[in-house]
């Protein structure tokens, strides 16, 4: 990376303030958080925000120097269920190391123990293919075939 620098700095062809600095290359890394409630306030309806979630990583040791590539989501286990699944993105290296070292670690979110997955892409906000409604999928659909 020193390398890269200097050549960079020393090159009349390249304007070094136009160039950011030299780093290896990232890719994205795809996470789940289990075991948060979805109401985290008690005797409130106040549902989990993706703000909640940023404050809750920032406040974790496990996640220093971990870097969101977007912003947290938090989807409702299903419609009877009190407690969350949060698909985080996270800025990683190629070989996933930063992932690695998060998957199957366990951390406290108040009284409750949170737990990090592997996940793959988050595909959003699940739409039901027999009802076409959003927010669940075909397994939990009410409306009978």
């Amino acid at each position: 990376m020193m390398i890269i620098n200097q050549y960079v700095k020393s090159s009349n062809d390249i304007n070094s303030l136009q160039v950011e600095e030299p780093r290896l290359p990232k890719s994205k890394s795809y996470l789940k958080i289990i075991g948060i409630p979805f109401y985290p306030y008690e005797n409130s309806q106040e549902r989990l925000t993706s703000n909640d979630i940023e404050m809750i990583l920032k406040q974790n040791q496990i996640f220093n120097n971990i870097s969101l590539a977007s912003k947290p989501r938090v989807i409702k286990v299903s419609l009877k269920s009190d407690m969350s699944i949060v698909w985080i993105d996270i800025w990683d290296i190629q070989s996933g190391s930063n992932a690695k070292m998060l998957i199957n670690r366990c951390f406290n979110v108040r009284r409750y123990i949170a737990t990090t997955q592997e996940a793959n892409i988050n595909p959003g906000v699940p739409q039901c293919k027999n009802c076409w409604k959003w927010g669940h999928v075909i397994f939990s659909c009410r409306i009978q075939e």
